[in-house]
């Protein structure tokens, strides 16, 4: 029954209970200390407090921008796409967008734009339909024979 369960022997410890007189052993100041805040009834300790000393997000040099309007992109190396197809994912003469990408498991995030970048080589004639390309991407992939459009 459920009713009978109780915890091992010793797992469970008593609460320590302060401020119950001087025979307690924790009467008088209750482990509180004398003065100051903290021996005082709700106080709550701010985070990063250092006993009023300047804290340390305070005390160290602040530097950098990080813009709000940043665009992340998912990005995906000519020679990704070139293992895409040597494993059978993308077919020669394909259109390639970012849904056929994230389909096929080359990308991994939908709400990503997706930029080629020009890392390896591309043997297979491609038309390739994302939001950017890098030039030295753009070249190789013309070279092979395939078509870039990209769009924002």
């Amino acid at each position: 029954m459920a009713t009978q369960l109780r915890p091992a022997l010793g797992a469970v410890k008593s609460v320590k209970r302060i401020g119950r007189g001087q025979g307690s052993g924790h009467g008088r100041f209750s482990t509180r200390g004398m003065n100051g805040a903290a021996s005082r009834s709700g106080y709550k300790r701010k985070v990063g407090f250092e006993g009023g000393q300047i804290t340390l997000a305070r005390r160290l040099p602040k530097f950098g921008f990080n813009s709000p309007f940043r665009t992340e992109y998912e990005e995906v190396n000519v020679s990704r796409l070139q293992e895409a197809i040597d494993s059978g994912l993308i077919v020669k003469n394909e259109v390639v967008t970012p849904e056929l990408l994230l389909s096929t498991g080359v990308v991994s995030r939908s709400y990503n734009p997706v930029k080629i970048l020009g890392n390896g080589d591309i043997s297979v004639a491609l038309t390739i339909k994302v939001q950017k390309v890098s030039k030295g991407a753009q070249q190789k992939i013309e070279k092979a024979g395939g078509k870039v459009e990209a769009y924002a």
